[in-house]
C-alpha cells in the first residue's frame, strides 16, 4: 500500500483494539489451530517459541502454554519487549501479521535471524491468486493490510532469505530453516 494511504500509528493501534481477540473464544482458537496444531506436532515442551505479532489476545501463546510449551509473546503495540528480539527461537508463530509489515524485507530478515537452525516459521495470511477479482477481494480492504502476498512472493522470500524450504497449506505458510 502506498505510504500516503496508511493509517497513522494511533489509528492503526485503535483499529487493532477493535479486534475481538478473546483467548477463550473457541472460534478464535480454531482459527489459529493450523499453527498451533503444527507446533504441537513438531516441537516439544523443551523448545522455545515466539508469538510474533501476538496482538491484544495472544491466543497462540495461551494454547501452547496450556500444553506446557515455552513461548514468548511479542507485539509492537501490545507486548513490546524488544529484548525478545535478541533471543533465538526453535519456532516462530506469525498469525495474520505479515500483511501488516510496512517493511517486509526488514521483518523477514529479523525473523530469519532469530530463528534457530532447524526451526520453523509459521505464518498465516490470505494469499492472492490470479483467479481472485482483486477489486472485490475483501482481504485488501482492511486499512492495516499494507502488503499482499502471492505464491511467487513466498518463493522469493524462501530463496532470498535462505530458508531451506517452504510449504503452503492454504492460509498456512511454513518456512523451514
Amino acid at each position: 500500500m502506498d505510504e500516503y494511504l496508511r493509517l497513522n500509528t494511533k489509528d492503526e493501534e485503535l483499529r487493532y483494539e477493535t479486534h475481538n481477540n478473546d483467548v477463550f473464544d473457541v472460534r478464535y482458537q480454531n482459527f489459529v489451530s493450523p499453527i498451533t496444531k503444527e507446533i504441537l506436532e513438531n516441537f516439544s515442551e523443551d523448545h522455545l517459541g515466539l508469538d510474533f505479532g501476538a496482538g491484544t489476545g495472544p491466543v497462540i501463546s495461551k494454547i501452547l502454554k496450556d500444553n506446557n510449551f515455552r513461548i514468548e509473546a511479542y507485539d509492537p503495540f501490545f507486548h513490546k519487549d524488544l529484548k525478545l528480539l535478541d533471543e533465538k527461537y526453535d519456532y516462530i508463530a506469525c498469525c495474520e501479521v505479515m500483511e501488516h509489515f510496512y517493511y517486509p524485507k526488514k521483518e523477514f530478515a529479523l525473523l530469519k535471524k532469530i530463528l534457530l537452525k532447524g526451526g520453523n516459521l509459521y505464518c498465516m495470511t490470505e494469499i492472492y491468486e490470479e483467479r481472485i477479482d482483486f477489486s472485490t477481494w475483501y482481504y485488501k480492504n482492511d486499512p492495516t493490510h499494507v502488503f499482499i502476498y502471492h505464491k511467487k512472493t513466498i518463493e522469493w522470500i524462501k530463496n532470498n532469505f535462505g530458508f531451506s524450504d517452504v510449504n503452503i497449506k492454504g492460509r498456512l505458510i511454513i518456512f523451514y530453516n
